[in-house]
């Protein structure tokens, strides 16, 4: 079964594609989930002539089950939770509190070294297109998309060059819209359909935001 995408860039400009009547409107702007999502996020930018940025979002795992979120925090300083979850587990507000500290501790650093000393832009009335490289379960997404409606978009666009058939119409209940660049059955993962699927470092994330600040198209 051949890969979709030889690597990010070209999944993004694939994605950009889609995306295509977005590009030229001064209300859009690009929010790329870190750090596999930059990548993507800036191929489609640059396509669309729009502003990139980053929407950091760490989950707030269970103090004894960190992979089951009960909320998330994001850029922003929103935080969302899943108050049913945290009254069935009868998460303490300590408990609750601490795992929160913790997450914005490494929130915090992701923007230092992101963002830098720049403020988080006003999405108030935007169109905002939320990119990852790809949707397993979602989970992230989700919590990204809850978040970013505190922010007061006027309209929020997810958008991965490959997902789950499943995830990807699980999305249309929660968004303005869902593009999926391509929804392969079986699934398999996120990383099958990357020849290269290499991780993505911080640093990689911070140039790659510098280059599209400063408008210059090279290439990632």
């Amino acid at each position: 079964m051949p890969s979709l995408f030889r690597d990010r860039r070209e999944a993004g400009q694939r994605l950009a594609h889609e995306l295509h009547a977005y590009a030229h409107r001064p209300d859009v702007i690009i929010l790329a989930l870190p750090r596999g999502g930059v990548p993507i996020g800036y191929e489609v930018a640059r396509e669309l002539d729009a502003p990139l940025d980053v929407f950091v979002v760490r989950k707030l795992g269970l103090p004894w089950h960190d992979e089951l979120a009960m909320g998330a925090i994001a850029s922003g300083g929103v935080r969302v939770l899943n108050h049913d979850l945290i009254r069935v587990a009868r998460v303490t507000e300590s408990e609750l509190a601490r795992v929160t500290a913790a997450e914005q501790t490494e929130l915090e650093r992701r923007e230092r070294v992101y963002r830098g000393d720049r403020s988080f832009p006003d999405l108030h009335g935007k169109t905002v297109i939320l990119v990852d490289d790809g949707l397993a379960t979602g989970a992230t997404m989700h919590a990204a998309v809850e978040a970013l409606r505190l922010e007061g978009p006027a309209h929020v666009v997810v958008a991965v060059p490959v997902s789950a058939k499943e995830t990807c119409d699980a999305f249309r209940d929660i968004t303005d819209e869902i593009v999926c660049a391509e929804t392969p059955e079986p699934f398999l993962g996120v990383g099958r359909w990357y020849a290269d699927f290499s991780q993505t470092t911080d640093e990689e994330v911070h140039e790659i935001l510098d280059r599209a600040r400063g408008g210059i198209h090279a290439t990632v």
